[in-house]
């Protein structure tokens, strides 16, 4: 008897001639298809400098559905949809089918990949499942922006071994690896613009800067607001001879500029800072020295925390690089620690959970905080054992039931947590939970609210606790191939993300599943079968017996439970 899984890796049948799939005409699910039907176009052929190749498994993601609300306004997309729609599907891994003659030296049929899905060519976005058709689709096109773009080629190879949705969950897991991989400046940015603004009670104080002014490391510009004479003199004296540019900038609310990478603000002047702060750069920094505390809490732009990377940080020395420096902006996981997830029972949760509990040096404490008790539950039925063997305290509250998730809480109060992940992207949720920071703790807005999202956060914590609020998005090619190599390696395992699985006909239910949050993890689609509706993998017990079989502890999917299933259900 024929095995079609053997078959089907080798990748050398002969092709259809139609291609399937999902097209994206507008905002709406109701947009999604033509009459809620997937579609059947002809298979595309690649040209010389192009591949071919076969989309074998995607995940669903939350980044979807904004595409799907926001239509013709998201941001990636630059075309009209109506016209030329989009296919989305970014979390794939994918098989190569025909190869361009320039490029049979380099690729061959069965070459096995996943991709980086941010491609940029001229600094031009083309993301995979965006402006690129997407892995909803059966086949696609993989042309030289994706080969030869802005960081070179964005395939990643994969290893024979490596199971299809395995290797195409590497991706949502590089973003969670990403977060903990974040570096921040301990200083002026070099060749940037840097904004030192003084305020009137600091006027008679010695201030100094003790790197960053110098031959190796200087700013192209430095613009001086009211800042007081003898600093102002020290400074010019400094980048004499360096080619720095100094601009006095008497009206703070038209600045010369209109992006700076460093604003440092000599007072607490809230009002100065709420002012100000919006003309931070991408990654800018905003640092605030000073003796006295903030008058009141600010109004911060917590959308730019999480998409700009910007950062607060701050300290009371009057050298101006210690606001940086002192306490520098740690991204991972204090070891021993006390960490809190907010939000934790969905996919992007349960990876982070998953890795900090894997972790060789991980918290001593994790506490997650779902509105789900059936998401809490399954927090538990995942991880707690395995918590409970590295001796890890694991603690799940529903912060509905107040009366038992304020009781756990209040063992916080006093010690707090060294390190808080927000998964919710609720902003009094992360005003909340940043009133639980310990002293030099780091709350990461892993879940994005849009720009011009503000919340109220005390800056004091900043300026006399160390406390950092940081944020991030999406991941890099480099991020990929270590979460490939840790995924391929044994040290974590993406199909544990796996809650469902189902055929292309079923990605139109599985944006609703992603959307009403049905599933505790991820929905991933299988384009290469027919009609094989979306099953949460408990049901597999009486659909597919063998495959339930192999399934780890009867909820976890395997690559043995793929292949089986792949076996019963390709073509």
């Amino acid at each position: 008897m024929i095995d079609k899984l053997n078959v089907y890796k080798q990748a050398d049948s002969p092709l259809p001639t139609k291609n399937r799939l999902w097209p994206l005409y507008g905002a709406g699910l109701e947009n999604l298809g033509r009459n809620g039907e997937l579609i059947s176009v002809a298979l595309p052929q690649p040209k010389a400098d192009e591949l071919l190749i076969r989309h074998d498994a995607v995940g669903l993601c939350f980044s979807d559905i904004k595409v799907i609300r926001a239509g013709n306004n998201h941001p990636r997309i630059y075309r009209d949809m109506a016209k030329e729609p989009v296919v989305l599907g970014h979390e794939v891994s994918m098989t190569v089918v025909a190869v361009g003659e320039n490029l049979l030296d380099q690729y061959q049929v069965g070459d096995r990949f996943i991709i980086q899905a941010d491609v940029f060519v001229d600094d031009i976005g083309y993301a995979y499942g965006y402006e690129i058709q997407g892995g909803l689709s059966q086949y696609n096109i993989i042309d030289q922006r994706v080969l030869a773009g802005d960081h070179g080629n964005y395939l990643i190879p994969i290893q024979p071994q490596t199971g299809y949705a395995e290797a195409a969950l590497t991706e949502p897991w590089a973003c969670v690896i990403a977060t903990y991989q974040l570096g921040y400046r301990t200083g002026l940015k070099p060749g940037g613009t840097a904004w030192i603004i003084g305020v009137s009670d600091t006027q008679d104080l010695a201030y100094t800067i003790s790197a960053g002014l110098n031959r190796e490391s200087h700013p192209a510009r430095l613009l001086l607001s009211s800042i007081p004479p003898a600093l102002e003199d020290w400074i010019r004296q400094r980048v004499r001879g360096l080619g720095v540019k100094v601009i006095k900038v008497p009206n703070l609310s038209a600045p010369p500029v209109e992006e700076v990478d460093d604003i440092v603000i000599l007072g607490a002047d809230a009002d100065l800072v709420e002012l100000v702060s919006p003309y931070l750069a991408k990654y800018g920094v905003c640092a605030v020295v000073s003796d006295d505390p903030f008058d009141r809490p600010l109004q911060v732009d917590i959308g730019r925390i999480h998409y700009n990377r910007w950062v607060f940080v701050g300290g009371s020395d009057l050298d101006l690089t210690l606001a940086y420096s002192k306490v520098p902006v740690r991204s991972t996981l204090k070891s021993g620690g006390t960490l809190w997830f907010v939000g934790a029972g969905g996919p992007m949760g349960r990876m982070h959970v998953q890795r900090a509990i894997q972790l060789a040096d991980g918290p001593r404490t994790i506490l997650c905080t779902d509105v789900s008790d059936v998401r809490l539950q399954d927090l538990r039925d995942s991880f707690a054992q395995e918590a409970a063997e590295k001796e890890i305290e694991f603690i799940c509250l529903n912060p509905m039931q107040q009366d038992t998730y304020q009781v756990g809480l209040d063992r916080f109060t006093e010690r707090g947590f060294d390190d808080i992940i927000v998964l919710a992207p609720v902003a009094p949720v992360i005003v909340e939970a940043a009133g639980y920071l310990a002293s030099h703790g780091v709350m990461n807005v892993f879940a994005g609210l849009p720009r011009g999202s503000m919340v109220t956060i005390d800056l004091n914590d900043a300026i006399f606790r160390g406390v950092r609020i940081i944020g991030h998005s999406a991941s890099t090619i480099d991020d990929l191939r270590l979460m490939l190599k840790q995924a391929e390696h044994g040290e974590l395992s993406p199909n544990r993300s796996v809650a469902a699985v189902g055929s292309l006909e079923a990605a139109r239910d599985g944006f609703d599943a992603v959307q009403t949050a049905l599933f505790p993890g991820k929905v991933v689609i299988y384009p290469q079968i027919k009609f094989f509706p979306l099953t949460p993998l408990p049901e597999l017990r009486e659909k597919l017996p063998s495959v339930y079989a192999l399934l780890n502890r009867g909820r976890e999917w395997t690559v043995e439970a793929e292949e089986e299933f792949l076996r019963l259900m390709l073509a």
